[in-house]
């Protein structure tokens, strides 16, 4: 799948998880106001309503990473948007196998530094990274494929030519 369609799905994931968080609505009601305006062909669909579900179901998980790597930070005062692509791209490291971590970093940080704050970047790339390197030793990220960490044909499509950056907390520069 071409990068900038699966950017266009990941940017409506986002959107959807937002809506559903501040709106208090049920996921599947959210996905059916939310899909219409992209088109998506059946297996995008697919790609949406998984990666939805996998963040909402194990959000307490999801949260409990990103608390244990934001030492001097409360967790309820980071931007919501911050903490809605940190676990997607949380959700795609431990839940999607086919997608390489590196991909789902670079697309989060990506995400950050269009939707969120001037600092989001680098510090959901610092986050991410920790838990990433944490989650790698411990045997939790199991990729099926070509490797853990290389990156086919295919998987190339899907990601931005920018490296994972340095850790960083807001304000870092």
């Amino acid at each position: 799948m071409p990068s900038l369609r699966r950017r266009v799905l990941r940017e409506k994931v986002m959107q959807v998880l937002y809506a559903t968080e501040i709106s208090k609505e049920p996921l599947t009601l959210t996905l059916d106001h939310q899909l219409g305006d992209i088109h998506p062909k059946p297996n995008e669909i697919k790609f949406i309503k998984e990666l939805c579900q996998a963040v909402v179901q194990h959000e307490v998980e999801l949260d409990h990473l990103i608390k244990s790597k934001i030492q001097h930070w409360e967790f309820e005062r980071l931007a919501l948007l911050d903490r809605i692509i940190m676990r997607m791209a949380l959700g795609e490291l431990l839940y999607f196998p086919d997608i390489p971590p590196k991909v789902s970093l670079n697309e989060a940080i990506e995400l950050a530094k269009v939707y969120s704050t001037p600092n989001s970047g680098t510090f959901i790339n610092g986050v991410l990274d920790a838990i990433r390197h944490e989650l790698t030793e411990q045997g939790s990220i199991v990729k099926e494929g070509r490797g853990l960490f290389e990156t086919s044909a295919h998987d190339r499509d899907d990601e931005d030519d920018d490296d994972v950056h340095s850790h960083g907390q807001p304000g870092d520069s």
